[in-house]
């Protein structure tokens, strides 16, 4: 039954966001992404799955196990045995993928945050962590990049919690920070509710204005040589500024439908992002170029 799990979570690459990004990385490096991000999906979708969350900690718990396994060349499952080879042949620290098992603990055990401070970290376990796992992979030649990784992590998180507000309310979770929802006088219940209203408005032009300050962010810390390098990474942060824009134009109203960029502008969006790196279009690029580029 597992094994069947994981091969569903490697087929839900293909229809992610991240599976466009890597369509231009050379083969050993797209193959090695592909095996991390099987791994980080199937741990997310344990955190996801319609059980008790008993059983989900209980299976997370075994997950974890499997890895440390794997680790030392025992693991069942052959996905685990090629995440092996694949830190190995990367050198990709194991704390990253500690962390992020942390970050899905805080899934089960938190369904609210109190302030940005405990956010952020989740963000950081849940999604930075993927994107210093893919930092090895890349390569660079300067460790700045790992900044850079940090922060569009961050960035990246924050937009997929804008977009899933409706959808984590079902399942009892608010991600928005407490403090923020008294800040702006919108209450748990009214987002439970779905109530869109002006003060929701203005809290989530509060929230969007945060997400693209980490985006920002994020490029002061990619130097010029290391961009053709984390190009599969540009064109995350082209297409997740793509959602954050379309959260802004449909007036923040996430309740009324799931905004979601199309397959054809993501394609366009990769493309777009090549051959403006191919040329040398992004060089000194500012961040207000780079979300021109995704309009």
């Amino acid at each position: 039954m597992e094994n069947l799990l994981i091969i569903d979570s490697l087929e839900k690459n293909k229809r992610s966001n991240f599976y466009y990004s890597f369509l231009l990385l050379p083969k050993l490096k797209r193959e090695a992404i592909n095996i991390v991000y099987a791994w980080c999906r199937y741990t997310d979708d344990i955190v996801d799955e319609e059980e008790s969350v008993g059983r989900k900690y209980v299976r997370l718990r075994w997950w974890a196990r499997e890895f440390e396994c794997a680790i030392e060349g025992t693991s069942r499952y052959p996905l685990l045995n090629k995440l092996s080879q694949t830190i190995q042949r990367f050198h990709i620290p194991l704390n990253h993928f500690h962390d992020l098992l942390q970050g899905m603990e805080m899934d089960l055990t938190n369904t609210r945050y109190r302030n940005f401070d405990e956010l952020q970290l989740y963000c950081y376990r849940a999604a930075s962590t993927v994107g210093l796992m893919c930092t090895e992979i890349f390569g660079y030649k300067n460790e700045d990049a790992k900044n850079y990784a940090v922060n569009l992590g961050i960035a990246l998180q924050l937009t997929n919690i804008l977009r899933d507000i409706k959808s984590d309310a079902k399942k009892g979770r608010i991600y928005l920070p407490l403090e923020d929802l008294e800040r702006f006088g919108y209450s748990e219940e009214d987002l439970l509710s779905e109530k869109y209203n002006t003060n929701f408005i203005a809290l989530m032009r509060f929230e969007c204005e945060r997400a693209r300050s980490f985006f920002r962010q994020a490029i002061t810390h990619l130097s010029e040589e290391d961009k053709p390098l984390f190009i599969a990474a540009q064109i995350m942060e082209a297409i997740y500024l793509r959602i954050l824009k379309d959260i802004e134009h449909a007036e923040y109203n996430v309740f009324s439908h799931r905004i979601r960029v199309s397959t054809f502008r993501k394609l366009i969006i990769t493309a777009d992002v090549w051959l403006k790196i191919r040329r040398g279009g992004w060089k000194n690029r500012s961040f207000a170029a780079a979300n021109h580029a995704v309009r």
